[in-house]
């Protein structure tokens, strides 16, 4: 603008533009401009910011060799992992209110009003017999026989995006004030078992990531050097000093888009020492598989066995409380945890019903040995006596 024009302007934008607002000088003009520049150069770099995060949350996909490899399997078919037994979806049938993604990016309205409250875990020497400690949903630390094992360690969110399916609580630890760690065991890749931040954050500490087929992927992407990455099918197992992993079958799905579903494999796990057994169910709806693991391994001393997640819109992708006790009796286990709970809504129903609906059925039976430790809680298979703290939280 030539200086033979006024200086002294108003400028007054029309509806829906600068909401009415009026400038005297043009120099009132440029910074309002540079302003909205400004605001919009973060929106810009936040959502880039969040798009990266997510890219790098998503992880990879097995590649073409990798898919070639697994034809061989029974339970490998045109490109893509096959469930012991479908996992349908009913969404007619959904209780508790409305499914679908937008719930997830709000706190839960069956988050619990109280505090969780929880217990520092304090490290020494990794348990020469058989110790673990919840850490929250999915994650423990299981001490067996002188190795330490890290399980389906998230600490985050479990969402690609950092917004997105909150967590009840904080976590017990951060990454950084893990113990040393012998195994990192992954049961499968949805986001509620899998992190990309802890994964970063202990790829150069720890000697072996076990993981499922297809899962190695991810972690290759993420910094793992490949040669610490061992993959396990169904009845396939792992030799770590005295100590065999063994992977077995479970009733689930996998994937972390939607158009990679069943791509990469999901399992249980026995951790056979040799003086004591573990079990760790993952993911699973109730099948005869747990009968077939019970059998094949002749029991455990401590099993580990999701309890939350059920809903009859998905009447197979988890396990109902009364599933869950015939779980626990078909795998001969001598007392469990209940795991896959306390931390995300993922199913509709208040944070504490199942738990309360399996220690009901536990009481009822009169014979199911349940522990159910604080968060962070050091226990060991019928030596440690653990509270019903839940009760008393709203």
């Amino acid at each position: 603008m030539s200086s033979g024009i006024v200086d002294k302007i108003r400028l007054r934008e029309k509806r829906g533009g600068f909401a009415n607002k009026a400038f005297d000088t043009i120099a009132e003009v440029k910074k309002y401009i540079k302003a909205v520049l400004i605001v919009l150069l973060a929106a810009l770099l936040a959502v880039g910011a969040v798009g990266i995060r997510a890219y790098l949350e998503i992880g990879h996909t097995p590649n073409a060799e990798d898919f070639a490899r697994y034809e061989g399997l029974e339970y490998f078919k045109n490109g893509r992992f096959q469930s012991p037994e479908d996992t349908p979806s009913y969404p007619d049938r959904i209780r508790g209110g409305r499914g679908g993604w937008a719930r997830f990016l709000t706190r839960s309205p069956n988050a619990p009003k109280d505090e969780i409250p929880k217990v520092k875990p304090v490290f020494g020497a990794p348990n020469e017999e058989l110790a673990a400690y919840w850490l929250g949903h999915s994650s423990l630390i299981i001490e067996i026989e002188g190795e330490r094992i890290l399980v389906d360690p998230v600490f985050g969110n479990a969402a690609p995006i950092p917004f997105a399916v909150g967590r009840f609580t904080p976590p017990v630890l951060t990454p950084k004030e893990l113990p040393p760690i012998d195994i990192v065991l992954i049961t499968h890749d949805h986001y509620d078992h899998l992190e990309y931040a802890t994964i970063r954050a202990l790829r150069e500490s720890v000697p072996r990531f076990v993981v499922p087929l297809g899962v190695g992927a991810h972690l290759a992407k993420w910094g793992v050097d490949r040669k610490k990455i061992t993959e396990l099918g169904w009845d396939e197992n792992l030799s770590f000093g005295a100590l065999t992993i063994a992977a077995d079958r479970t009733i689930h799905y996998s994937g972390r888009t939607f158009g990679s579903r069943a791509q990469t494999l999901w399992v249980s796990y026995a951790l056979l020492g040799e003086r004591n057994r573990a079990f760790i169910s993952g993911d699973s709806g109730y099948g005869e598989h747990y009968a077939a693991i019970g059998e094949k391994y002749g029991g455990f001393d401590l099993a580990f066995i999701e309890i939350d997640g059920w809903n009859p819109g998905w009447p197979k992708t988890h396990m109902f409380p009364e599933e869950v006790i015939k779980a626990y009796r078909d795998i001969k286990a001598r007392a469990f945890v209940p795991v896959h709970w306390g931390v995300f809504d993922l199913a509709l129903h208040p944070w504490k019903e199942s738990i309360e609906m399996i220690a009901s059925l536990a009481d009822s039976e009169g014979d199911v040995v349940l522990l159910t430790p604080l968060m962070g809680e050091k226990i060991e298979a019928l030596k440690t006596d653990t509270s019903r703290w839940y009760e008393a939280l709203e």
